[in-house]
C-alpha cells in the first residue's frame, strides 16, 4: 500500500515536468530542408496534409477540431490532400471538387466517414464519388463538370508538386508555416501533438517578428 502511494504521489509530482517538456527538432517535429511558400499572407500557416482513406487521419479530426477553435489569431488552419498513389489522387481530386462546388461543409465529412465506415472500393473512382455526391443532393452533371474541370486538375497539380517538395510519404502530417513538419506518430501522441504544434506556431510567429524587425 505504502508503495502504491508512493509511486502516485511520484508520478504526481513528475506530471507537470513531463507536460512542460522540451519540444526537440528531430524527434518531435523535422525542419522541411527547402521551406515552400505560404498563402496565408501574415498569419502563421498550420497546413495539414490527409488522406480520406487514412484511419489515423480519421481518428484525428474530433480532437483536431476541438484545438482549432483555440487556434491563435495569428495563424491560419489550411488543408492539401495527400497524393502519394493514384488512390490518394483521386480522393484528392473529389476533395477539390467539392470546394470548387462550394459544398465542403456538407461532404467533407460524410465522405470521410463513408470511407472509413463503409470500406467500399467504390468510392475509389470517379464513378463511385459521383454517385456518392448525388445521393447527398449534388447535381450529377455538374459535380461531374467539376470533377472534370481545368481548375480542379490545377490545384491536384498543385498539391502533387507541394506534397513532393515537403517529401510527404505519411499522413496525418502537419506543416506549420512551410517550415515544420510534425504529426502524432513524431510526437508521442495525440495530447502532445497540440502542445508540439503549438509551439512552433510561437516559434514561427517569433521568427516572422524578428525577419520583419530587419532593416
Amino acid at each position: 500500500m505504502k508503495r502504491t502511494i508512493g509511486g502516485w504521489l511520484l508520478a504526481v509530482i513528475l506530471f507537470p515536468a513531463l507536460a512542460q517538456a522540451a519540444v526537440v527538432e528531430g524527434k518531435h517535429y523535422t525542419a522541411v530542408p527547402f521551406p515552400v511558400a505560404v498563402e496565408t499572407g501574415n498569419k502563421v500557416e498550420v497546413r495539414e496534409i490527409f488522406w480520406y482513406g487514412c484511419p489515423h487521419c480519421y481518428v484525428l479530426e474530433p480532437g483536431l477540431a476541438s484545438w482549432l477553435k483555440k487556434l491563435p489569431a495569428n495563424a491560419q488552419f489550411v488543408r492539401t490532400p495527400g497524393t502519394v498513389s493514384a488512390r490518394w489522387a483521386t480522393h484528392a481530386q473529389a476533395y477539390y471538387t467539392f470546394e470548387t462546388l462550394g459544398v465542403m461543409d456538407k461532404l467533407h465529412a460524410a465522405f470521410f466517414k463513408a470511407v472509413q465506415e463503409q470500406k467500399k472500393d467504390e468510392l475509389n473512382d470517379e464513378k463511385g464519388i459521383t454517385e456518392f455526391a448525388v445521393r447527398h443532393g449534388v447535381d450529377r452533371k455538374q459535380f461531374s463538370e467539376a470533377f472534370n474541370s481545368f481548375g480542379v486538375r490545377l490545384k491536384l497539380e498543385k498539391a502533387k508538386q507541394l506534397n513532393q517538395d515537403l517529401n510527404i510519404d505519411s499522413v496525418p502530417s502537419v506543416v506549420v508555416d512551410g517550415k515544420y513538419l510534425t504529426s502524432p506518430a513524431m510526437a508521442e501522441g495525440e495530447a502532445q501533438f497540440y502542445k508540439v504544434l503549438d509551439d512552433l506556431i510561437g516559434k514561427a510567429a517569433k521568427e516572422r517578428k524578428k525577419k520583419a524587425a530587419k532593416p
